[in-house]
This record gives structure tokens, sequence and C-alpha cells, in this order.
């Protein structure tokens, strides 16, 4: 019902063709399955870019988005309509799993990936575990990719609101992080030292050639595959599948199972798959 409401007091006609035209399109693009409960969230993002193009109605930027062929607008429009919910040391049991792999094998030269890097909180919290595990110097890259520019830029920035940081310890905080002083008090930066084992970089997960060419032995896929139908998860399962060391392991999200993928990863733990 609320969803209703918010649509009635609308700025922009926004009808059923609409909402099912930019859901074919984000599907094409990035593989995102919307469903209609998400019609007041798709109309509320969307018009923040018909107003930034100057556009009067949804018909008219979404034709003017096709003419684009490739161009900005599609970034534009994909980050739009990507959420990016994410903190520092979510789904904590993740982390506490990662510590022990890797304190069984510190002379390793471990490689990792998180798929879904968003605002940089969960490739950082991955450093930092890595870190603690192995030292500054240790061995070990991360390489952290999003679908979404802006947050990437962010997530490069490395700049947090010290509230944001309270799943971590005085003692991580002091290590790991630079305080902000003077116009800055009230913000952290993530230190140099740590900073150099992450690299960040765009790609869909859904595009036929990625532009990774390592192997790992850890990869971070949470909270995406609900995005996803049953088809594409299974395409990107396997392509990730493909990057992967033998008997690596795969963290996935609390509300995703992969229980018809079992040929590809076994379950290990809780939402921790080892490859097949």
């Amino acid at each position: 019902m609320s969803d209703e409401i918010a649509l009635q007091n609308r700025e922009f006609a926004w009808t059923a063709a609409d909402f099912h035209r930019i859901k074919e399109l984000i599907y094409r693009h990035a593989g995102i399955s919307l469903h209609e409960g998400k019609q007041a969230m798709v109309y509320s993002r969307i018009a923040r870019r018909l107003r930034e193009t100057g556009h009067q109605s949804f018909r008219e930027y979404l034709d003017w988005l096709e003419r684009q062929g490739e161009g900005d607008e599609w970034q534009e429009f994909v980050n739009a309509l990507t959420t990016n919910l994410t903190s520092f040391f979510r789904e904590n049991h993740h982390f506490i799993e990662l510590d022990r792999l890797v304190r069984a094998d510190p002379s390793h030269d471990w490689k990792i990936w998180c798929c879904a890097a968003s605002t940089g909180e969960e490739p950082y919290s991955i450093a930092i575990t890595m870190a603690d595990a192995l030292g500054l110097n240790g061995r070990f890259q991360i390489w952290a990719s999003d679908i979404d520019t802006k947050v990437l830029a962010t997530a490069s920035r490395g700049i947090y609101k010290l509230e944001g940081l309270k799943n971590l310890s005085n003692a991580q905080l002091q290590k790991y992080f630079l305080k902000g002083k003077g116009a800055n008090t009230g913000l952290a930066r993530v230190r140099p030292e740590l900073q150099k084992h992450i690299q960040f970089f765009t790609l869909n997960l859904i595009e036929d050639h990625w532009s990774l060419k390592e192997t790992f032995d850890v990869v971070f896929c949470r909270n995406v595959m609900i995005y996803f139908d049953n088809p594409t998860q299974r395409q990107v399962l396997a392509r990730i599948h493909r990057l992967m060391k033998p008997k690596g392991t795969l963290f996935v999200g609390h509300a995703e199972n992969f229980s018809d993928a079992r040929n590809l990863f076994a379950l290990r733990g809780k939402t921790v798959y080892e490859k097949v």
C-alpha cells in the first residue's frame, strides 16, 4: 500500500509500461531482476535521472538512453538502480573463518576477490582480517570490483565516519586508520599501508568477458545473487568457479543458497562453500 501511495504523489507520469521497460533494460545490462514491489524505488531513482538530464517523461528519457549506445548515461542508469547496503565486518562469521584459513597457511601468497565492493567496507574488512593474521607486509592481495562507479570512487578514497567503524576494535582503529582533525573531525581515512593491498576496478558480472586473469584462493560474493534470476545465478557461479583455485573458498550472503549448483560448490559451513 505504501508503494501505491508514494506513486500517486508523483512528479512525472508513471505507467506499467515504463516500469517493465526499465525492468528489461536493467536485466539486459546488469542481470538485475526487479519484481513488482520495487516500483516505488525504481520511480524515485530514475526520476532523479530525468531531472539531471532534463527529460519530461520516462518514455522520452528511455528513448534517449537507448540511443546512447554504450555512453556514460548507461553507467548512471545502472548506478541508480543498484543497492549498496554494507558495513564493516558484516556477517562477522565469514571473517572469523577467513582468519582461520589464513593462519593455517601463513606463508601462502593469498589472492582474494571481493565481487561487490560497494563503498569499500567489505574489502577493507577483508584486508584488516588479513593484516591481523599476516601483518601489514603479509603476502596477500585483494581485487575489489563493483558495477557501480560511484561507490567504487568512495571505496578508493577510503574515508569513513567514525560512527561507521564501531565494529572495529580500538586496536584495529588505531593500526589501520588515521583520524581526521579540524574540519575532518569525526572522519577516518584508511592507512596507505593497508590500502596498497587492494585494487579497485569496475566489473559487470554478467558480461561475457571479465578483465580478471588471476585465480583466487577466496571469493566474497555476498548478497549479489539475490538480485539475479536462476539462469543468471548459474552463469555467474560457473564463471566464478573457473577463476578459483582447487578447494577455494566462496563466501555468500545469508539469504543465498546454491544447493542446485552442487557440481560447482559444496557447502562447508554457514554460507561458506568450497570449490568442487
